[in-house]
């Protein structure tokens, strides 16, 4: 279950990732202002500083599972598993935020928040085992 855990892991942080590159180096492009039902280029151009920084964000909490899965691969379990845990725990509350601040985005919320969440109930059950 422990690899199973990591796995899911790397799949939310691969999914931060896409959405760090959406919100802090595409958010004006089509792809991104679909994804994110932007109104117009011009609402895109004026909140662009504000999703650069929170791509970042989505970046930093990418990097914090990478960096737990490589300590766990060299064996510090420990280190890894506190890393994972923050990252994906800090997903899956922002997931949650989401959720519940805005029902109309509850597709993306569980997006979010889904992956990461599966790989805290997968990891803490092989850990426990």
């Amino acid at each position: 279950m422990i690899i199973v855990g990591l796995v899911l892991a790397a799949v939310a942080a691969l999914i931060h990732v896409y959405i760090f590159v959406l919100e802090s180096l595409l958010w004006t492009g089509p792809a991104a202002r679909k994804t994110f039902g932007l109104e117009s280029a011009e609402f895109a151009e004026t909140t662009r500083p504000l999703a650069f920084n929170q791509g970042f964000y989505n970046l930093f909490l990418a990097i914090e599972i990478v960096a737990g899965i490589v300590a766990f691969a060299i064996g510090a379990t420990a280190v890894g598993a506190t890393l994972v845990f923050v990252g994906t725990g800090s997903m899956v509350a922002a997931g949650l935020v989401l959720l519940l601040s805005d029902r109309s985005k509850a597709s993306a919320a569980l997006k979010q928040l889904v992956p990461p969440l599966a790989a805290i109930v997968a990891l803490a059950i092989g850990l426990a085992l």
